[in-house]
């Protein structure tokens, strides 16, 4: 499907543009073909990838324009360039990006449809373990859901007789049904009876998996890590490496200082529409947590009549009647927010991270919700995967923070430089991100 949608844009904006050139077709080749190769190496076509859209534009975004830039390198070097509309392979490089996510998504909804109902299996089960561990597994997981299917599940009996038949007969049983994955579902404070089970499944020609703990829910990227001969569970790490930090603050760097300079007319008129529409300074200064909790002064275009930063900040509600007339505007498009630039300068924020919030809801989210603090793991952004989601404005139940924090921590979890290029580009241009304005 990959391959039919990118050589179906590649022939459709050719004929749309004026004429067929054996160039542009057969840069569209290559760049399709190394398209693939990349899409294999990744994994991207794993059965996993399509129980869920989530990611793939971004994935899609970054392996495309990488490939687009390398074909055109191609090109260039095969002299084939001279035969191409320049214009239609910019084209080509932007409608193939929309093709891939477009039939993604439809091939991502097909699957999640047939897994639910049964109609694909990519995993095979055999559960083994206590009876409410069972139980719990299957409520908490659904398995079926995830396009696996459950052949068998043997309930293992407490007394040290009774488990030894009952795990011989569970091998045995496992043996005949051939499962891709053997499930050993215990505590693990269980270790008798874990050791047990995974001496009896050494004989089964299957993954044999240690049932997760609860606790593994609250990790995206729990694993086994190996430190010399020391064997741990990693449940969290660093969220980037020193080569991710570098590239990110390189990235911030350069984008701000531009912004700023191409932005700054507009920066100049809204301080000036401030100061005439109500009485008090252009700019409002505000203290808020950055990188491991340390404080420093968010800065940001006035929109009201007030400048709390204390003990008690009253959050913005709509409608609100502390909004000026100018600050009304300014904040429905974002624009008050764009000083916070020169906070990115000096290295307190990022162009993308958790939004910060004033210091009074900072420490009040942070005792309500375990896993808040984890935020302060990375700097601070001017936008985040949140406010791109239309997770923005007031928060005025316990859902509404869940559902950002969520979201902060996938974006801490699954960092990437093609990922900040992504939401910068939809806090532009998505509706999304401008939506619950306040």
């Amino acid at each position: 499907m990959d391959f039919l949608a990118l050589v179906l844009t590649s022939v459709v904006v050719q004929f749309a543009y004026g004429a067929l050139t054996i160039g542009n077709l057969e840069l569209g080749l290559v760049a399709t073909m190394i398209f693939l190769l990349g899409s294999v190496v990744r994994e991207e076509y794993s059965f996993a990838n399509y129980l869920q859209l989530r990611g793939h534009a971004w994935r899609c975004f970054s392996l495309w324009s990488v490939v687009s830039l390398l074909a055109l390198a191609i090109g260039f070097l095969s002299n084939v360039t001279g035969e191409t509309s320049r214009a239609a392979f910019v084209l080509t490089s932007t409608l193939g990006f929309v093709a891939l996510f477009a039939e993604r998504a439809t091939l991502t909804r097909f699957v999640r449809s047939s897994a639910a109902a049964g109609g694909v299996s990519a995993r095979r089960l055999f559960l083994v373990g206590f009876e409410k561990d069972i139980e719990a597994f299957t409520y908490r997981y659904k398995p079926w859901t995830c396009g696996m299917t459950v052949v068998a599940s043997v309930v293992l009996r407490e007394t040290e007789h009774t488990l030894d038949d009952d795990l011989t007969l569970a091998a045995a049983s496992a043996r005949m049904l051939r499962p891709d994955d053997v499930f050993i579902l215990s505590p693990w404070s269980r270790t008798d009876v874990i050791d047990k089970c995974v001496t009896a499944f050494l004989r089964v020609p299957a993954r044999i998996h240690l049932g997760p703990e609860r606790v593994l829910d609250r990790f995206a990227n729990a694993h086994i890590d190996k430190v010399g001969a020391i064997s741990s569970l990693s449940l969290s790490g660093d969220p980037l490496n020193l080569f991710e930090v570098a590239a990110k603050r390189a990235f911030d760097i350069v984008v701000s200082a531009l912004a700023l300079v191409a932005l700054s007319p507009l920066l100049l008129l809204c301080a000036l529409a401030i100061r005439l529409d109500s009485r008090g300074p252009a700019l409002f200064y505000q203290r808020r947590y950055g990188f491991n909790r340390q404080t420093f002064r968010i800065v940001k275009l006035r929109t009201m009549t007030t400048m709390d930063d204390g003990r008690h900040v009253k959050q913005a509600t709509a409608n609100d009647p502390r909004v000026t007339r100018v600050g009304r505007i300014l904040r429905r498009y974002n624009i008050d927010e764009l000083p916070q630039l020169f906070n990115v300068l000096r290295g307190e924020m990022s162009l993308v991270g958790p939004r910060p919030h004033a210091l009074a809801h900072d420490q009040l989210f942070e005792r309500r919700i375990a896993l808040y603090a984890r935020r302060h793991n990375v700097k601070p952004g001017m936008t985040g995967w949140a406010q791109v989601n239309g997770l923005r404005g007031e928060i005025d139940s316990p859902e509404k923070i869940r559902q950002r924090i969520e979201h902060d921590l996938y974006y801490i979890d699954n960092w990437s430089l093609p990922l900040d290029l992504w939401i910068v580009f939809l806090t532009v241009f998505s509706r999304k991100a401008y939506r619950n304005a306040v």
